[in-house]
This record gives structure tokens, sequence and C-alpha cells, in this order.
């Protein structure tokens, strides 16, 4: 039955996994696989990074069935695929870690998506974590929102503290972003968009990405009837000091780009101060490359001031783009460890 159904869609709907690579060999052989085994009907191509190893060579003597693109540069997540996707011909991309592997019929849940209302841009899967598949990942879980001072977070997932996947989460939903880590995106709307912003280099460009549409009447939604499992950390581990950086910057990007105008200069106060204490709580914790990293975030985030609000005028700022006041707050002074409590009395 999900064939015959994932066929039909295909006619209508050319779908392209497009996997970015940068020097991960090992995780192609590991993760292509499944991909090539459950994705019929999709063009699988793996944009590369202007990899330095075997990547290339390996994909061409095991799988020649995936198309390469060859990106002349490292330019990280967000020009990797700005570059690679002017390349690929399809209705639906899918943008898919080389960490992940994907399970039978994921694919026809979301394609189904699609095709119930155009306004319906970008689409993700319930995102599980490799190593312990009954529990969610850090890298969207089920979906994502962010809080009034930019502070990103999921259902499934507050900060550090991940929950059990017991279906809670099995339905289909609007959400604020999806993860880049497998995100669905209707090609038009990508390049209506002009992809990815490059100066984020890479982290929270999803974000970015989403709000943006959104601004623009677009719907983003998470659907748990599809599922992948990630295995996360492959590129940037979760407490390397650089993504500490570009985690921090690259929010401080989006609050500047996106929200109301009239809220930006009192929200990075605030998340001065916020992050300041963030900082401090690193100190505390004798980890003074991450405070470090917070201070040039800031400094980085200044120095390109200028520039980041020239972006503005390229979407509409209206609405509100949140659906909790702090999620800092709700979870170190409150106490509250799993969404579903955020919004109780």
């Amino acid at each position: 039955m999900f064939s015959a159904i994932l066929h039909r869609l295909a006619l209508t709907m050319k779908t392209a996994i497009v996997i970015l690579n940068w020097n991960g060999r090992s995780l192609l052989e590991k993760f292509i696989p499944s991909v090539l085994q459950h994705t019929k009907g999709a063009d699988i191509y793996v944009a590369d990074n202007a990899s330095t190893d075997d990547s290339i060579a390996y994909l061409n003597a095991n799988h020649p069935e995936v198309k390469i693109i060859r990106n002349k540069e490292n330019g990280g997540f967000a020009k990797g695929y700005n570059d690679a996707l002017q390349q690929v011909d399809a209705d639906i991309y899918c943008l898919l870690n080389s960490d992940v592997e994907v399970t039978p019929n994921w694919l026809s849940p979301i394609l189904e998506i699609f095709e119930s209302g155009e306004e319906i841009a970008i689409v993700q899967p319930k995102i599980l974590d490799y190593y312990r598949k009954d529990m969610f990942e850090y890298a969207g879980a089920a979906g994502g929102f962010i809080d009034m001072l930019g502070y990103p977070f999921c259902r499934g997932r507050l900060f550090q503290t991940l929950e059990q996947d017991l279906g809670q989460y099995d339905d289909s939903c609007e959400i604020f972003w999806a993860t880049g880590a497998a995100m669905f995106i209707r090609s038009e709307v990508f390049h209506e968009l002009s992809g990815f912003d490059e100066d984020y280099f890479a982290h929270q460009e999803e974000i970015d990405l989403c709000w943006r549409a959104k601004n623009k009447g677009y719907v983003v939604l998470y659907t748990g009837k599809s599922h992948i499992y990630h295995m996360g950390g492959a590129t940037l581990n979760n407490m390397n000091p650089r993504k500490t950086f570009l985690n921090f910057r690259n929010s401080l990007f989006s609050l500047t780009k996106n929200a109301p105008a009239i809220r930006i200069f009192p929200l990075v106060l605030a998340r001065l101060l916020l992050d300041g204490i963030a900082g401090i709580r690193f100190v505390f914790q004798l980890k003074f490359n991450h405070c470090w990293a917070i201070v040039k975030a800031h400094f980085s985030y200044y120095a390109n001031l200028k520039k980041i609000l020239k972006k503005r005028t390229k979407s509409n700022k209206t609405g509100y783009y949140y659906v909790i006041r702090s999620v800092v707050w709700s979870y170190y002074i409150a106490g509250i460890r799993v969404y579903p409590k955020l919004f109780k009395d």
C-alpha cells in the first residue's frame, strides 16, 4: 500500500534527497545504504563540500547510483546547500544529514502532507536518537519553537533534557522551525527565500529560513508518522566552543532580521544579560572556552549589525513568533523539564 502511494506521489512531485558531506566517508559508508534501501522513487545526491578524504572515490566505487555535486569550497552548511541546490531539479528538496538512518516508508507521509496544501512549505519528521532509539534526539526532536528572546527548544527536548518517545508526539502539527538534519522544503520556496543566509555558516540557519518562510505566510509542519534516527554531533559536538559561538551569535542574527522592529533593542539588551549569565555559568563549570565563545558571539553580532539590519527589508516582520516568553526561566528557575508542562498553570 505504501509503495503504491509513494509511486503515485512520485509521479506528481519530483523529490531529491540531498546529503551534504565534508570528509565524511565513514558516515556515508554507514548511513547511505539505509537511504538507498528505503527511499525509492527519489533521486539521491551527495553534495560534497570540497572534501580531502576519499568520500567521492568511495561513492563512485560502491554507490554509482548516487549523484554527486562537487562544491568548490567548504562554505559550511548554509553555502554548501545554497550552491548544491542550484544544480538539483526537483519539486521537493530533502536536506538530510550524513549521520541519519532512515526507516521504511519514511518518505510517503511527508509527500502526502505536501500534497494537501500549497501553503505547506516545510515539513520535518520525528527525530530519534540513533544510539537510544526510544529517545528523542537533540537536533529537532518533534519540531522546534523559540521563546520571545529567540532561544530555541523542541517538543521532546528542552535544552539538554530529552524525553523518551512514548507516542506522545505521533501527531502532525504546525511548528515554528524544522531541523536542518532532515528538512523537506518546496524548491520554489527555498529559491524564493534565496536559500540559507550564508553569514550563519552553520547552526540555526534553518530557524532563520523557517522564520522568513512564516513571515511570508507559509506553513511549517511536523509529522510523527515518519521517523528517522540521527547520530548527532558528527560535525560539531554539542560541547564544542565553535558550536557555542555559532548558536549564540546566529540566534541574535535571527532576532534582528525577523522580529518586529519595536522589539529588537529590548530583546538584545535582555539577551546580553542572559547570555552573560550563561557565560558565568560556564566559568563555574570550568568551561572557559565556552564563556569566551559567548563573548566572541556578541562581538561578532555587533560587528555585523549594520549588515544584518539591511536584511530586514526582505521579509514581513508582523505577528507573534513565540509560544512562551522565556524557556530559560521555565527550565532553570521553574524547573520544567518537558515540553507539555510549559503550558500548564
